[in-house]
């Protein structure tokens, strides 16, 4: 249980992302903080008010958690991303397209241009950024055009040398004009050099440069100019502010850091896409005696990437980790790709190491019994599992279950569970196309028929495209199928693995006369489990999940077709034919008892459609 008081006294006075969830643990709201006690805080104190639609948010959370930053400005930038992400209920002012800028170098040509730009493309061209003010950046690409006396015009140079006269940058110095060949490639190189070195973080020069003819201009009395610098200065000071949120490689990346103290280690993880951090993990790890935290992050590396489904091109950690070169081999071989494992000694990605770091730190100091227990329900559980089946590396679980009335709407759902936790992404829902009437077995065969060969398809897809294997629902196959029923429903789904050519551990879930589990079948044995268990608890909520996800499907389609009748599927009875019906026989379990010349006196009915309606109720009867 999330104890909200507890969890507030615990928030830091620093700037960071707050991240609140709902009781099903979905993501209803992200904002940012200058800080987050004081801004957390404010979201449960009965006097504050900031609407009705934000007071009905705090009315649905369960749960919150953060990520800290170094500054507001990186706390904006990364609740940008994981909106984007999440997209969360309550950020409607937030969810739309909106992109920062960046400042692009064309160096590809022969006379560059500094130009501003909304979106990074894969040409010649340097980009820097993305920025969180347009303003600013414009001010400063300004500011180097001045400064450099770079060209701001579209001519193809070299070739439109000499073809029009100097613009007016040129007669108030503020252009060197290459256009007219007053300049070298070689020298106006120089001067793109330098502009390259402003952009790469080296401010100083610049900003002293400024001060002097700020003070100049001033002490000759030339406010306006002494303004204009001074303006300048402030936005070169506001575009230096370094963006560790987002990098402009847009790589994918996994930044590793870790806290520890004599018994327990927490590890952070920040997951880097295309260049943009959309989220985070953190990871308990017991420690062992004497270990350090290179053997730490060394068996981490080897266990967290043994299981995860994703590994990205680079892998950056807080220290050197034993066998390096061994490691990006096995990972390369995993990936498909070149992987590469640094520690980086400067920049931004040791910024992003340390604030991952000061994020493991923060958790392992306030959160360490809570994941522990949190731990014990999820991971904990599923090594019970593993334990009771005589199974390894189990992550991915998929669970199935069918829900209908009377045969009407059959549908089927599929859910999983990463690590003991659910992953609500990946649930699909499954309306049935080949059976009519409530014949579970042919359901389930169904469902699972097209789950995986839907996967397989993608994989074939995916392997002529010569691409890596993506995430997905159906692309990634289950580390175990867990099956709501005993012996029957298990052969059911063994019957279309075997079909396809897959092989899969498949485990059914036994229940009692009470409709309650009491074990689990594996490998035609029913195998007992401890009910007080975290691994029962698990398998109680993974069932359970199931059922509520396949039940809500139904309710949903229920509620478009009310009148709709499990009569309606059989061939041959219209609507007079079903009115007739029901007016004699009230509901469906009496129509099923009537023998074929009862029905066939029925209004409208003759014996070939009373034949059909039998046929078709005891054929369907479970």
């Amino acid at each position: 249980m999330f104890d909200f008081e507890e969890e507030l006294r615990k928030l830091p006075d620093q700037p960071g992302v707050y991240i609140m969830h709902d009781k099903s643990d979905a993501i209803i709201y992200i904002g940012k903080a200058i800080s987050l006690r004081k801004r957390v805080r404010q979201y449960f104190q009965p006097s504050h008010d900031e609407g009705i639609k934000k007071k009905q948010m705090v009315q649905h959370i369960a749960r919150f958690e953060y990520i800290i930053t170094d500054s507001e400005l990186e706390a904006l930038v990364l609740e940008c991303n994981l909106i984007k992400e999440h997209t969360p209920k309550y950020n409607t002012m937030l969810r739309d397209d909106k992109t920062y800028p960046y400042i692009k170098v064309t160096v590809g040509e022969d006379f560059p241009r500094v130009l501003f730009a909304r979106q990074m493309k894969k040409d010649k061209s340097r980009y820097f950024g993305p920025y969180t003010s347009a303003g600013a950046v414009k001010d400063t690409i300004d500011l180097i055009n001045k400064l450099y006396r770079l060209r701001t015009c579209n001519r193809v140079l070299p070739r439109d040398i000499g073809q029009d006269r100097a613009c007016l940058n040129y007669h108030i110095h503020q252009c060197t004009a290459p256009c007219q060949g007053y300049i070298s490639k070689e020298d106006y190189g120089l001067q793109v050099a330098k502009a390259l070195d402003f952009l790469n973080g080296n401010y100083k020069p610049i900003m002293e440069e400024l001060t002097e003819r700020m003070e100049e201009a001033s002490g000759q009395m030339e406010f306006e100019k002494a303004m204009e610098y001074r303006d300048l200065l402030t936005s070169v000071k506001q575009i230096a502010q370094k963006q560790k949120i987002t990098n402009a490689d847009g790589e994918d990346k996994d930044i590793i850091a870790l806290a520890s103290d004599d018994t327990d280690a927490v590890v952070q993880v920040f997951f880097i896409r295309g260049g943009k951090i959309i989220g985070r993990d953190h990871f308990h790890v017991r420690v062992g005696t004497e270990e350090g935290k290179s053997d730490i992050l060394t068996e981490f590396v080897k266990q967290y990437y043994s299981g995860t489904p994703f590994i990205p091109r680079q892998i950056m950690l807080q220290e050197e980790v034993q066998d390096v070169e061994v490691l990006e081999q096995w990972l390369t071989k995993k990936r498909g790709h070149k992987v590469a494992i640094h520690v980086p000694q400067k920049g931004m990605k040791e910024k992003l190491v340390e604030l991952a770091a000061r994020n493991a730190e923060l958790v392992l100091g306030q959160d360490k019994e809570k994941i522990k227990r949190e731990e014990g329900r999820t991971i904990g559980a599923v090594r019970e599992i593993e334990g009771l089946l005589g199974l390894q590396g189990l992550s991915r679980m998929e669970a199935y279950d069918i829900s209908n009335i009377n045969g009407f709407e059959t549908v089927g759902s599929m859910i999983v569970y990463e690590k003991g936790k659910p992953k609500r992404s990946d649930y699909r829902k499954f309306k049935l196309r080949t059976v009519t009437g409530p014949d579970d077995y042919a359901s389930m065969h169904e469902v699972l028929t097209r789950r995986f060969s839907h996967g397989m398809q993608e994989r074939e897809e995916l392997a002529d495209k010569g691409s890596p294997m993506e995430l997905g629902s159906f692309t990634r196959f289950p580390d175990l199928i867990l099956m709501d029923g005993g012996r029957g429903q298990v052969n059911v789904c063994l019957q279309v693995l075997e079909e396809l050519g897959l092989s899969i551990p498949v485990c059914g879930m036994v229940k009692d006369d009470f409709h309650r589990t009491r074990g689990l079948y594996f490998n035609n044995i029913e195998i007992p489990i401890d009910r007080h268990g975290e691994g029962f608890k698990l398998i109680t909520r993974i069932q359970d999940e199931a059922h509520r996800f396949a039940i809500e499907y139904h309710r949903s389609l229920r509620s478009k077709s009310q009148v709709h009748s499990v009569l309606d599927e059989i061939e041959g009875i219209g609507p007079t034919r079903r009115k007739a019906l029901m007016r004699r026989y009230q509901s469906i379990d009496a129509i099923r008892e009537a023998d074929v010349e009862d029905l066939a006196q029925t209004e409208s009915m003759n014996r070939q459609a009373a034949e059909k309606v039998y046929e078709f109720l005891h054929k369907t009867q479970l």
